[in-house]
Order: C-alpha cells, then structure tokens, then sequence
C-alpha cells in the first residue's frame, strides 16, 4: 500500500542450523559493542530511556555455532561479526540476520522502518512495558516513546530493545508537542466511553498508538490529548485484556491495514 515498505525476504546464508545453542548461552557481546548496551536513541528532543538499568541477558531456544569451515570460509561482508562467526551466535534474531553485528541489524531494520510509533504511559513501572517493547519491534514500529518514569523494566523486552529506538518523555504534554510538531495523530487505545473499535477504524499510516497501563488504563490527560480513541472488540465475561496483549493487537491491525506483507 502506499508509502508501506516491502518485507526483505532474501534468504539467510548458508550455515548449518541444526547445531542449535544451549537455551542458557549468554549473548555474547559484540565488537566494539558493549553487552550492557542500553536502547536506541532516536529523536533529538527526546531523551533516552532508563540509561543506567542493566541490560536484559539475550537467551534464545535457536541458535548456530560457529561458521563451518573456519575462519577460511567466513564471509568477506563487513555486516557480519568475527566474534560471531568463531563462536557462534545464540540470539533471538532472524536467521538472515545470524551472525549479524548489532549496529548492521540495526542499519537494516532502519532502512524498512513502518511509519508508526507506539507511546507507553509509564507512571506505576508497568511490567508490560517490555512485552510491548518486544513487539514494537517484531511489527517494525519506527520507534517506542515512554512516557512517565525513565527506568522501566526490560525483562519482557528479551533484549529487542537493542534493535528498537526507545525514548523518554516526562509527560503527555512534552509526547504532544513532539507529536504537533512531526504532525502525527495520536491514537489512544482503551475501553473508554467514546470509544470506537479498532476493527471498523481506519487507522492513519503516521500515527502515534498511545497505550496506558495495566489497571488504570490510560490517563484522563492522555485521552483528552488523543486525536482518536479505539477499542479492542471483546466477547468473553472480562472487561479488559491485558495491555501488552491489546497493544501487540493494535500494532497487527496496522500492519494488516498497511503493511505490504511478504509473500509464501
């Protein structure tokens, strides 16, 4: 559709992914690349997010071991990482990007970025905040804004925060300004009254999908700054689903509304 970037499906090189790593292999860091990176910086006025947490250990159910052949048959391409490539790469990426240096998954994620960014009210330190992280980045979101208290908890994020640009901003206000100024609606998402739901709902290219916390929802500031509030269609006896689960819901009817989607 348009302005929506294609999937880049070129196939993963050739390597031998039956030598899966142990689930319990730490991440490895990267050359020149710290293993206490923290997330991405994106927007200038906008500063980073929780910078002196820890980094959440990489740990992944796949992984490679080294390239076979030795350091005779690597590839000659400067994406790839020479500490992955001699002692494997444990993970949780694509397989086309095994072996890959951070910063060249980065580059290339950077290259095909949708045009919708997530914001996350973070007042009570969610613990959601990193499942929501998690899956900005596996729907490509251009970047997640934390919106609150800087420090949030990384622990569902499984280290995807390394790939996703991630700021901060104190307030709804300053998200507001930043959002007026890049001219991009903001798309509050909650079981509110004047609600409309998502699914009838078409929702802009460029946009801001605003997401509260677990309990309170998102806050009266936060809704009466929204440009549209949707809702997530429910049938069962609850109220409310959790909010990770509704934001990853949200961000798939982007895509299925403007995602050019790879084809089988």
């Amino acid at each position: 559709m348009s302005g929506a970037r294609s999937v880049d499906a070129r196939p993963p090189p050739e390597y031998p992914l039956s030598r899966l790593a142990d689930v319990q292999n730490h991440d490895r860091p990267h050359s020149g690349q710290d293993a206490r990176s923290g997330p991405l910086l994106s927007t200038p006025d906008a500063e980073r997010a929780d910078a002196s947490a820890p980094a959440t250990v990489e740990q992944s159910t796949h992984g490679v071991g080294s390239w076979p052949g030795g350091a005779e048959e690597w590839p000659d391409d400067e994406r790839f990482d020479p500490e992955l490539l001699a002692h494997g790469d444990t993970r949780n990426v694509l397989d086309r990007y095994r072996y890959w240096k951070l910063e060249a998954i980065v580059a290339e994620l950077d290259a095909h970025r949708h045009p919708f960014h997530v914001a996350i009210e973070n007042w009570q330190h969610d613990m959601n905040i990193g499942s929501i992280v998690r899956s900005a980045n596996a729907f490509l979101a251009h970047t997640v804004h934390i919106v609150g208290r800087r420090r949030w908890n990384k622990r569902g994020a499984m280290v995807t925060d390394r790939y996703q640009h991630v700021v901060h901003h104190d307030t709804i206000a300053d998200l507001v300004a930043w959002a007026k100024d890049e001219r991009m609606p903001i798309i509050a998402v909650d079981n509110v009254p004047g609600s409309v739901l998502i699914e009838r709902f078409a929702l802009p290219e460029r946009c801001v999908l605003l997401f509260g916390q677990e309990g309170p929802g998102i806050s009266p500031e936060a809704i009466e700054a929204a440009d549209a509030i949707v809702e997530i269609a429910q049938f069962g006896s609850t109220r409310s689903i959790n909010a990770s689960a509704a934001a990853a819901i949200a961000m798939h009817t982007w895509v299925t509304q403007h995602a050019e989607l790879p084809g089988k």
